[in-house]
């Protein structure tokens, strides 16, 4: 196991976590986020995830990408919720509704870094305070993110998170798989298993409209293994509604319960989590960015952000409000094989 580090602009440092076989995850303070991990392949080294070469590019082009998101991911309808019988209003940023915490949140921040490592693995914890009142959340939030790499080539997330006041928390990491390791191609012959069996039902505005319906008979069922694909080939009025897929799929007790393989089938990547949900969302950006000297292909990403289904507050998905000195924990595990 091996940790460098070097300037990546902005101020942030950029950190390599690197184990024995050759995988090489690279995260950075800004954001505490995710910027490339690299996996050793029959067909060469592949960068499976989505993102840029700077600081700089993040913030100009897309602070989203890769980062840790919070305190609430998705989205919060009109910016309104109540906690105790106290109503607060936090800031709106996406059509009159409050997105991943608000503007120049979590994924803008330079967070604290330190980094360990021993004979099996190597991580760095990522650390920072959101103050009462930012963005209109309640409470002075400590938060704590590790990122761990693994000589069995596994990447895990772990959250760890608590505030002085009641507040609303649920974090989720942004990341975006291409398993191609090339952005000019989408994602469509991805074979994507979920086991999930129930999705929520969004509107034109990305907001959860409370309906839960079942994957059966849709194109969004991926019990089996499917192309990613089949979403993109039909005019259900779920996908064009969007674009794609942007839903939260309800997930079952499996282990693992997401399974990602590339079109060439050298890569498979699989996700487990004691989240009980998991945002896929396939990168229709308008306009597309350019990446690594290459414009992103229409579809050429497809995140899984583990976390509460969006949606939790307004239609009783699951509860997100952390209570005033309890400890917030929760881990989500990738584990790479290559072929």
């Amino acid at each position: 196991m091996n940790i460098t580090e070097k300037e990546f602009g902005q101020g942030a440092v950029l950190y390599r976590l690197e184990n024995d076989n050759g995988y090489k995850l690279d995260v950075t303070n800004l954001g505490a986020r995710i910027v490339a991990f690299y996996v050793p392949t029959r067909n060469g080294i592949k960068n499976i995830v989505l993102g840029f070469d700077s600081a700089e590019e993040y913030l100009q082009k897309d602070t989203y990408i890769g980062a840790t998101i919070g305190r609430v991911a998705g989205r919060i309808k009109d910016g309104n919720f109540v906690i105790e019988g106290k109503p607060y209003h936090t800031t709106q940023n996406e059509k009159g509704n409050t997105l991943h915490g608000g503007p120049n949140n979590f994924e803008t921040k330079l967070w604290l870094a330190e980094t360990k490592q021993n004979l099996h693995e190597a991580n760095v914890t990522f650390t920072y305070t959101s103050l009462d009142d930012e963005q209109g959340f309640p409470g002075n939030l400590d938060v704590k993110v590790t990122y761990t790499l693994t000589n069995d080539n596994v990447w895990q997330v772990e959250y760890e998170a608590k505030s002085d006041i009641a507040t609303l928390f649920n974090p989720t990491n942004h990341v975006y798989f291409n398993l191609t390791g090339d952005v000019t191609q989408n994602v469509g012959e991805h074979t994507l298993q979920l086991a999930s069996e129930k999705f929520a039902v969004v509107d034109a505005d990305t907001l959860a409209t409370g309906e839960v319906r079942s994957v059966a008979g849709t194109p969004f069922d991926f019990r089996r293994g499917e192309k990613v694909a089949q979403v993109f080939d039909t005019d259900y009025e779920q996908n064009t509604l969007v674009g794609g897929l942007d839903h939260p799929f309800f997930l079952e007790k499996a282990e693992p319960q997401a399974v990602l393989v590339s079109p060439a089938e050298d890569i498979k990547v699989e996700l487990l989590t004691d989240e009980p949900s998991v945002v896929i969302f396939t990168a229709q950006f308008d306009p597309l960015p350019e990446m690594h000297g290459q414009k992103l292909a229409y579809h050429g990403g497809l995140t899984l952000e583990t976390q509460v289904s969006p949606g939790a507050l307004e239609h009783g998905f699951g509860d997100i409000i952390l209570p005033a000195h309890k400890t917030f924990k929760s881990q989500t595990s990738f584990k790479v094989t290559t072929h």
